[in-house]
């Protein structure tokens, strides 16, 4: 595997990295799942900050501190709705990843974990993500900016899918 790219069962409220990313909805202002978990853990400033946001759209990306998280930042992202395939899930799932990362090298992040965006309550189904997501993140993390991309996944099922797609996807 890509020494850069690791995939980990864990919570990913837990990590101390540069940036940890949320699984937003877009308002931003908390939901469930991950990103109810990272409102939760982080308190009750990081509310206040998304507020000032204005929300965020579909494959979009914001940024905020991380502030009671062991993260020093949390970059928010909306990943889409899984509608069967024919309404740019991948290509909307791809932006998220892409405008993460962009924001995570202009914030000068060096290690940042990601969730499996859309795949919890959003239906996104696992093993297809997990390709999609691993080949940006293998596109992204060549260069030499990134020191650390994790993937923070919450269950064994999802941790064996991007094990399965990084094996094909040789990392």
């Amino acid at each position: 595997m890509n020494s850069v790219i690791e995939i980990i069962q864990t919570d990913i409220t837990t990590l101390k990295v540069d940036a940890i990313v949320n699984a937003a909805n877009t308002s931003l202002l908390g939901g469930g799942g991950v990103d109810g978990a990272i409102h939760r853990a982080a308190g009750p400033e990081l509310l206040a900050e998304c507020r000032t946001l204005k929300g965020c759209e579909t494959g979009n990306a914001k940024i905020t501190r991380g502030y009671r998280l062991p993260a020093k930042h949390v970059i928010h992202t909306v990943g889409p709705v899984w509608h069967g395939g024919t309404g740019g899930e991948s290509e909307l799932l791809q932006s998220c990843y892409r405008n993460s990362f962009r924001l995570a090298r202009l914030n000068d992040i060096k290690s940042i974990a990601f969730p499996a965006i859309s795949c919890g309550v959003y239906g996104y189904p696992v093993p297809k993500a997990a390709r999609i997501v691993l080949s940006v993140a293998r596109d992204e993390a060549t260069g030499g900016h990134f020191e650390r991309v994790l993937f923070a996944l919450f269950d064994a099922e999802a941790l064996q899918a991007y094990r399965e797609a990084a094996a094909e996807l040789n990392l």
